[in-house]
């Protein structure tokens, strides 16, 4: 029996894989928030990972857009900012899965842009609510072609962002707080992982708003780069 729907359903979110015609479909989109120090103190928040876990939030699929894109300023917020991000790819099924066991389900990495409603995003904090509106924004996901790295764990690289040109961001994989085996074993803790499952994972120190006309355009030492063309508001 042929399933028929009252409207047209969304197409598949997707992203070119570099070096393969096929695309990659998605499936979720998870952040890590505040997984390096620097940003986490200026964010007005340490991290003591002695005695705290990683925490989460999630983006909908539907706020994908892929690098070059040319994107609305957000209605909204008077403070849209950029966060550069290493993000990882899941390629295989993984539940309570070990540190030692959790390069065996990545499928690769790409270069990740976190669209931030700041201003929204620390309202909500403060009053303990969440993020949702300072962080699941439309057109809020920007990611760039995936480099298959099959069972590879990233460890080192540098990480840099710019703004018209200007560094405004710039560190190393290296800083993690929370690395990618110790990422990915404590989120399967949560959730069975699925292929197409990006994990956004974290950005460093920089952080700072964009206006209507500015170009970001950042950088994942051996993984690539992406770009950002931030347009007027509708």
């Amino acid at each position: 029996m042929t399933t028929t729907y009252l409207w047209t359903p969304p197409p598949v979110r997707s992203l070119p894989v570099r070096g393969k015609d096929e695309r990659l479909p998605i499936n979720r989109i998870f952040c890590v928030g505040r997984n390096y120090h620097a940003h986490a103190v200026e964010m007005g928040r340490p991290v003591d990972k002695s005695v705290e876990v990683p925490f989460y939030f999630t983006k909908s699929p539907d706020t994908l857009v892929e690098s070059g894109a040319t994107v609305a300023y957000p209605p909204g917020t008077e403070n849209y900012h950029y966060e550069m991000e290493l993000v990882l790819v899941v390629g295989k099924v993984g539940f309570r899965v070990p540190e030692s066991e959790a390069a065996s389900i990545i499928y690769g990495y790409a270069c990740g842009l976190d669209m931030t409603r700041r201003d929204l995003q620390l309202v909500a904090r403060d009053k303990g609510r969440p993020w949702d509106l300072g962080k699941d924004i439309e057109e809020g996901s920007v990611v760039s072609e995936v480099v298959p790295m099959p069972g590879k764990v990233i460890d080192q690289g540098t990480l840099e962002l710019r703004v018209n040109g200007v560094t405004k961001q710039q560190s190393n994989v290296d800083k993690l707080i929370w690395n990618i085996p110790e990422l990915i074993s404590d989120l399967s803790k949560f959730y069975h992982l699925q292929p197409g499952d990006l994990i956004f994972t974290g950005t460093p120190e920089g952080v700072g708003p964009v206006v209507a006309s500015e170009r970001i355009d950042g950088s994942v030492e051996g993984v690539g780069s992406i770009v950002l063309h931030v347009g007027s508001a509708e």
